[in-house]
């Protein structure tokens, strides 16, 4: 895929980028190299500094950055807005709490352990390397940098070809606020040549947020040359109504989700299944938000939301909903490919979903819902489970006991309750099954990225 903003609105090249040559990657890889030994120097009081003005600078620049990520990818300006915000406070979190997330612990007694003095110390690896995906183009980013950079590591940044604008800002943002030259650095390469520097010594580890092709590239790239890594490869999340919940809210919440960020989103619901006590009044009301959800320029206030990024997501979303609709799914609202510029996409919402059809397994990568009628818990648990996928859920009940059964039961990374699923700085995210492995963000995020090293005096 050429480096290049191809703006989503308008199916248009609006600037292109030459890929970095062999020689200017050695060159990127031999800085990082270098910046490990000044990384390693400095403390949490000066890196924190530095992540503190780095988030001054993004508040500083929102109105330019958040157009950069609705020009490159299409998300309305208000949630390009927020994302950035959210970045910057992310940055925040690490910098105030880096310190204490990796404080030294004492877990065993000593005279236990025949020493005077035993203790876990958590101290940088070097390099890592980060493959990233477009649809959150700065918090997707910030979520890794601003941890790994707080624990004394250097980042190297490989992100989508489609945001080449993002990378470049946020490849220069940290040396901007201060950090050591080659601290965090933006390569500009195509997809293949990522897998390839995993073979570098000078790589130590790799994080990856994207398919799960590219994921499984990834690990045995880094399975091979003993690196550790990390991996978020999105999800068929599940969105269950019990008879006891708040229909209106429920329903609200539910097409908010399968809308958010023009349906290209890893942890909001696709799967939704609803009782069948309440199936009727809830379909009908989230079927009426659904059908008000209306695609359009992500720069004008009354847009819900803005095109998809690429034409070929789009077209991968609209061939679910195809092969979906040959098998004989009923289509109660959009399903129908827009004429036009652009990649728009409407909102869909489709019943009569059976195995048979790709989207009962696939995750569609697009503002289209399935929704099923269930007749139990435990089916609605059973149903939720049968997937190669499990990122998060989102369940709606007012009865503690139903939501004590549903988060024990859910095999996901992360259940939330009468909410909807997000990321949250303190809180660890990641997956089990094809989702992926590792954790980011927390405690658990931080110290994915350390040497957790046992010292020992007798």
């Amino acid at each position: 895929m050429a480096i290049a903003t191809l703006n989503p609105t308008t199916g248009e090249v609006e600037k292109s980028f030459a890929p970095h040559t062999a020689a200017e990657v050695e060159a990127i890889l031999d800085r990082a190299d270098k910046a490990n030994a000044l990384m390693r120097a400095t403390t949490f009081a000066q890196r924190s500094a530095w992540m503190h003005k780095a988030a001054d600078m993004m508040d500083a620049e929102l109105e330019t950055i958040a157009a950069l990520a609705s020009t490159e990818m299409g998300k309305t300006i208000g949630t390009a807005k927020y994302e950035a915000t959210k970045s910057a406070n992310g940055m925040r979190h690490y910098a105030d709490h880096a310190e204490q997330y990796l404080a030294s612990e004492s877990p065993v007694d000593a005279k236990a352990v025949g020493a005077s003095e035993a203790r876990i110390v958590f101290q940088p690896i070097g390099t890592v390397l980060a493959v990233m995906p477009w649809n959150y183009p700065f918090w997707q980013v910030i979520r890794f940098a601003a941890p790994a950079l707080m624990a004394g590591n250097t980042g190297l940044l490989k992100h989508a070809s489609s945001v080449p604008q993002v990378a470049l800002y946020l490849g220069e943002l940290f040396e901007r606020a201060g950090f050591p030259a080659g601290a965090f650095q933006t390569l500009l390469i195509e997809g293949a040549a990522a897998s390839k520097l995993i073979d570098d010594r000078r790589i130590r580890a790799v994080t990856l947020t994207g398919s799960v092709g590219a994921g499984s590239a990834v690990a045995e790239a880094a399975g091979r040359n003993i690196k550790k890594s990390v991996l978020e490869l999105g999800g068929t999340d599940v969105f269950v109504v019990m008879p006891s919940a708040d229909i209106a809210r429920s329903a609200e919440f539910g097409a908010n989700s399968r809308t958010q960020n023009s349906g290209q989103s890893c942890i909001c619901a696709k799967r939704f299944y609803i009782h069948e006590d309440i199936y009727d009044d809830w379909f009908a009301a989230f079927l009426t938000r659904m059908q008000g959800m209306k695609p359009g320029d992500p720069f004008a206030a009354d847009t819900s939301f803005g095109p998809m990024a690429t034409a070929s997501v789009r077209a991968e979303a609209h061939e679910l909903v195809e092969d979906a609709i040959a098998k004989g799914v009923t289509v109660h609202t959009g399903g129908v490919l827009p004429d036009g510029p652009g990649f728009f996409y409407p909102a869909t919402v489709l019943t009569g979903v059976g195995p048979e059809m790709r989207i009962f397994r696939e995750e569609c990568f697009g503002p289209v819902a399935s929704v099923y009628k269930v007749a139990s818990i435990e089916e609605a648990i059973a149903l939720s489970n049968d997937s190669d996928f499990g990122l998060a859920a989102s369940v709606w009940s007012s009865e503690p006991g139903e939501l004590a059964k549903l988060q024990d039961q859910l095999e996901f990374g992360a259940v939330f309750a009468n909410g909807n699923t997000a990321s949250f700085f303190g809180l660890p995210f990641g997956g089990v099954k094809d989702s992926g492995y590792g954790r980011e963000l927390g405690q658990f995020g931080i110290r994915e990225f350390v040497n957790a090293k046992t010292v020992w005096t007798a």
